[in-house]
């Protein structure tokens, strides 16, 4: 396979193979071959902020410039040089990134649910989740790890499950108005699994994964555009305007990492899907 046919993903692969071999190189190689890395690409952010700034200048050019930020690679290289700034929500969750080998060498895992004002929404996983310690992870090195990094975020929250895996509550149901800021949708058995299911009257769609139920913004992260009616193939949601694919347990993309959907309070009651909207 040449470098013409090869796939994003292979190419990708690829570089991170690439620089992991230049990273067990011998100090004074390494340093080298870094400083190299740095110097590309520091000609290549020049050379994409030249290119954007001409096409700005004309409304064809304007044109041209969104119909490539349609393809995942130029996507993806425009975001890694922040020519496209990541949202509070993708720098968080690249902030857990770093946490994650850490839980994951204790049996647990985390993941990003959502963000509520300047508190970052967590679900803990695996030997994590009932933890008597998680209280004290979250304030200690999640927390830590989250704020320093994204100054917007003051708080770590966790949030709790539900008997039915994939449906999360985020606060108690008051006395006086259980029902406040919530959307019933149709029968949970009325949620297909190839497909999103919108909420009428409201921005959310509901996927299934076999008896796990989803709830996220009807918007892909890319461009904003609806995802209502999407296929979904096992787990995999592609949006039907550019081809993004992500995963519908987690809300990442596939197609480019640094993106996610986000996902939305949900609730079975009575057979009836609720969803809680941004």
């Amino acid at each position: 396979m040449t470098v013409d046919t090869m796939e994003f993903a292979d190419l990708a692969r690829d570089a991170d193979a690439a620089l992991e071999a230049v990273h067990g190189l011998e100090p004074q190689a390494r340093t080298k071959a870094l400083a190299l890395r740095d110097a590309l690409d520091a000609l290549t952010r020049d050379a994409l902020i030249k290119l954007v700034r001409s096409l700005r200048a004309d409304e064809r050019g304007r044109e041209l410039l969104v119909e490539a930020l349609d393809m995942p690679e130029i996507y993806a290289l425009f975001s890694k040089h922040e020519i496209i700034k990541p949202t509070v929500a993708h720098r968080v969750a690249a902030a857990l990134e770093l946490v994650k080998p850490y839980l994951q060498s204790h049996g647990g895992s985390i993941e990003l649910v959502g963000i509520e004002g300047d508190v970052a929404l967590v679900r803990l996983q695996g030997s994590c989740t009932g933890c008597s310690m998680s209280a004290q992870t979250l304030r200690q090195g999640v927390e830590e790890a989250v704020t320093t990094r994204v100054p917007e975020i003051s708080r770590v929250q966790q949030v709790t499950e539900t008997a039915i895996p994939g449906l999360i509550v985020l606060e108690p149901m008051t006395k006086t108005d259980p029902n406040a800021g919530w959307v019933r949708g149709p029968r949970a058995e009325e949620i297909s699994n190839d497909r999103a299911s919108a909420i009428a009257g409201t921005s959310a769609i509901v996927v299934r994964e076999n008896e796990r139920l989803f709830a996220y913004e009807n918007a892909c992260p890319h461009m904003g555009l609806p995802l209502a009616g999407a296929g979904i193939d096992g787990t995999v949601l592609t949006c039907p305007s550019h081809g993004f694919r992500f995963d519908i347990t987690s809300g990442e993309c596939i197609t480019a990492g640094h993106v996610q959907l986000s996902p939305l309070p949900l609730r079975v009651e009575d057979g009836f899907v609720w969803v809680r909207p941004a």
